[in-house]
């Protein structure tokens, strides 16, 4: 028997699937991290609000220095004249009743003391105290309306939710001055008219419409302008506009009556988002519904290379880059990462200072995504490596590159703890509507069900787990925007999920772990074969918000390499554990093994601990050595010709994996004495001294010459990271017979393609062992 509560929820479910058939033309974004087809709480529906007459007439808007469009300094219109709020007494029920006030859902937080900058004009509001309940600022107690002792140092900003009221409507207080307010609609679409365009995703042409009330709206186009598309396209992931056939659109208008907004819409063309617009004029619509000649509003959005419909070459074209000079990294979804610029042959990073959402936007279009969502701060994404390239960025917001924004190029200091990162508005292609997960315990995990055609029909069905791994489970969290994999399962019994999604329905994936799809990985298509079945054998996954990201110091390599030469009495735990080369099993104890030994220094940059994927009771014990291994096999290392041949190795497994020092104000958490537990964490580093057992590479065998040295950490992906392409480090290695050095160590990923390709062997390090 369903309990009582039960039934809102399925009803909210079955609301939910409903609106799946509108996810191309809706915003990206999760409401408060739930993804779609779990419920949410019911939400009320907007009622205008009935004000005492003597209430003051206010609008708000929100202003400043912002790294998202929901959030910024509060600032209050009244008689005439824009104006701000003190930070005295303000609180989350005042940031509450700012929020609703302005179309939002809720608030999530508030800031005092001018984070987003001073304003300038009067100080309308000072010592705000609201329950929350309010339905406008102006009915919370205060000193009064333009009473204040405060300055703009003191300016108060709040965060609202993504998430619009449902049912707002834009109410105007004001007789005059409509064009200094900002937008405010409950959502906004592209809606596809033409036929052609219907069933193509993503949607990039048709109808822009504003929803108000609760009913969806066209736009008349009288003083529609290009900063208009531009503002709209990149708001749904697309970096440009083009031009349309109006001939058409104005035929269809005839046929079928328009049902205009009240306003038009007044945009830059650098603003990421329409509540950051202004209000045009009041449009007087005629008896006609003619707008004054005029039809409604209709974009065409030129989508990114990686988004472009397959039969439409021409868009392909249009975005391919020669020299990408940005890129971004350690993100969980497309479109999100934190931002390298290439100088000098080198990646860097970005400082935070100065950041905003405007610069993020260049970033954003320049990668062939939309407008930012989001500028993010303080290492959010993870720290890079290498130089701060650029710091205090200022952009106008149509450059075509971050790299030709005005930055100080003699401001010094900062650290990877201020790297910036942004998160790119994309295209709604529909790829979380073909995969869910089923069975699991919470959203984040459970066994993996797909979306397919079969029959002349979609059916649901499971995953073969046959070779399902680590870059397989990245791409299905990635695809579900669930963030990255934490594990993936060859088994599923304690999922049951839907019983008739058992049959498999895909077999033989293997992914690169970039695609955005799982059906974009390499899999057997139609001719599913699958020995274990489905079911109980089918494939699983968990997610996770964050990932850790392991990465070397190569100067530390650099310095630390010596050559040594070892009697083989004294390696004989070595010997057992495969740390020699195969000649060596013909070896007297009384001859020597000549070794190349150097120093790891391994970093976590990402934004979660570094744990081994086996748990204490399965780790390994090794009496020759005395120690547990946590992980057989943590790092390769390797040897290599000047024409990428391998000529020596060696392999490392995780003797233990601890915090041997950490960055200022971050503990240790992981030791391995007395049997502790084992990791990395966030900020911190592990270092394999030079004199370890098995830290070295054989080389008695090695004719002198040049040649290539390279390390590989993590090599069989069994824990997941934030990023992979890090986790190799090469350097020119010169033997002259007597003595032996390194130079130009480097990680993968941290040079221009031109001059990684000088160095042989692996150029990334994406899935080679299949």
């Amino acid at each position: 028997m369903l309990a009582p509560w039960s039934l809102p929820y399925c009803f909210t479910i079955l609301l939910g699937l409903l609106k799946l058939c509108r996810a191309q033309y809706e915003q990206l974004g999760y409401p408060h991290g739930y993804p779609q087809g779990y419920p949410e709480p019911e939400q009320e529906q907007y009622t205008a609000p009935e004000l005492p007459p003597d209430t003051p007439r206010i609008q708000l808007r929100l202003a400043g220095d912002k790294r998202k469009h929901n959030e910024g300094r509060v600032e209050v219109f009244y008689d005439g004249e824009w104006g701000t709020v003190c930070d005295d007494d303000f609180s989350i029920h005042s940031a509450q009743v700012v929020c609703r006030e302005l179309g939002y859902l809720e608030a999530v937080s508030w800031s005092p003391s001018s984070k987003y900058g001073k304003g300038e004009g009067r100080i309308w509001f000072d010592n705000v105290q609201c329950t929350g309940k309010e339905k406008t600022l102006a009915l919370c107690m205060s000193n009064g309306i333009g009473v204040s002792d405060c300055k703009h140092t003191e300016d108060v900003g709040v965060v609202c939710s993504d998430k619009r009221i449902p049912g707002f409507k834009f109410i105007n207080t004001m007789a005059n001055n409509v064009e200094s307010l900002n937008i405010q609609v409950e959502d906004v679409r592209i809606r596809a008219i033409l036929s052609s365009y219907r069933k193509r995703i993503p949607v990039t042409e048709g109808y822009v419409e504003v929803k108000d009330g609760g009913k969806w709206k066209q736009i008349c186009d009288a003083e529609w302008t290009k900063h208009n598309s531009r503002v709209i396209c990149g708001m749904f992931g697309f970096p440009g506009e083009r031009k349309y056939n109006a001939r058409v659109y104005k035929m269809f208008a005839r046929r079928r009556k328009p049902n205009y907004w009240d306003y038009s819409v007044n945009c830059t063309g650098n603003e990421a988002h329409l509540s950051s617009c202004k209000l045009g004029h009041a449009v007087a619509a005629k008896a006609n519904s003619t707008c004054g000649g005029g039809t409604p509003v209709v974009v065409s959005c030129v989508p990114g290379r990686a988004f472009s419909p397959t039969p439409m070459t021409g868009f392909r074209k249009a975005f391919r880059q020669e020299q990408p000079l940005v890129r971004l990294r350690g993100g969980a979804i497309v479109g999100e990462g934190r931002v390298e610029v290439l100088k000098n042959g080198e990646w860097g990073t970005i400082c935070d200072d100065n950041w905003s959402l405007l610069s993020a936007t260049v970033v954003c279009r320049e990668l062939g995504f939309g407008s930012a969502k989001e500028a993010l701060s303080g290492g959010r994404l993870g720290q890079g490596m290498g130089p701060v390239h650029m710091n205090e960025v200022k952009c106008s917001g149509f450059e075509k590159s971050v790299t030709e924004c005005f930055f100080n190029k003699e401001s010094l200091g900062c650290s990877h703890e201020e790297d910036a990162a942004v998160t790119c508005n994309v295209p709604a292609m529909g790829f979380q509507e073909r995969l869910r997960l089923s069975g699991g315990r919470n959203p984040y995990e459970g066994r993996v069900e797909a979306l397919v055609e079969g029959n002349g029909s979609l059916v649901w069905g499971t995953v073969c787990s046959d070779g399902w791994g680590t870059m397989e489970a990245m791409v299905v969290c990635r695809q579900l925007g669930l963030g990255f994999a934490s594990n993936a399962f060859q088994e599923t019994w304690y999922w049951p999920g839907e019983v008739s999604a058992d049959p498999v329905v895909m077999s033989g994936v293997r992914c690169s772990g970039t695609e955005m799809s799982l059906s974009q990985c390499l899999h057997h298509g139609a001719h599913v074969t699958c020995p274990k079945g489905g079911g109980r054998n089918a494939a699983g996954v968990s997610c996770s918000e964050t990932a850790p990201d392991l990465v070397l110091n190569p100067q530390v390599v650099e310095q630390t390499t010596y050559m040594e030469d070892r009697p083989m009495f004294m390696l004989q735990c070595a010997y057992e554990e495969n740390c020699l080369s195969t000649t060596s099993s013909k070896t007297p104890a009384n001859s020597y093994r000549r070794l190349l030994r150097f120093s790891s220094q391994i970093h976590n940059n990402g934004q979660s601990d570094f744990r081994p994927k086996a748990g204490r009771h399965s780790w390994v014990w090794h009496d020759c050595h005395r120690h547990y291994h946590s992980m057989e096999v943590f790092t390769h290392y390797d040897l290599l010709s000047l024409n990428g041949t391998k000529v020596a190795e060696g392999h490392k497994a995780s003797f233990c994996l601890e915090d041997t020092d950490c960055e200022e104000g971050i503990e240790k958490r992981y030791e391995c004495a007395n049997f502790g537990e084992q990791g990395i964490t966030v900020g911190c580093w592990d270092t394999y001294r030079h004199d370890i057992d098995c830290q070295w590479i054989d080389i008695t065998d090695i004719k002198p010459g040049d040649y290539i040295f390279q390390v590989f950490i993590n090599p069989n992906y069994e824990v997941p990271e934030s990023d992979y392409s890090n986790n190799l480090m090469k350097c020119r290695c010169r033997y002259d017979g007597h003595r032996i050095w390194m130079y130009s160590c480097h990680n993968g990923g941290s040079l221009s393609t031109e001059t990684e390709e000088s160095f042989p062997g692996l150029l990334n390090n994406q899935v080679t062992h299949r």
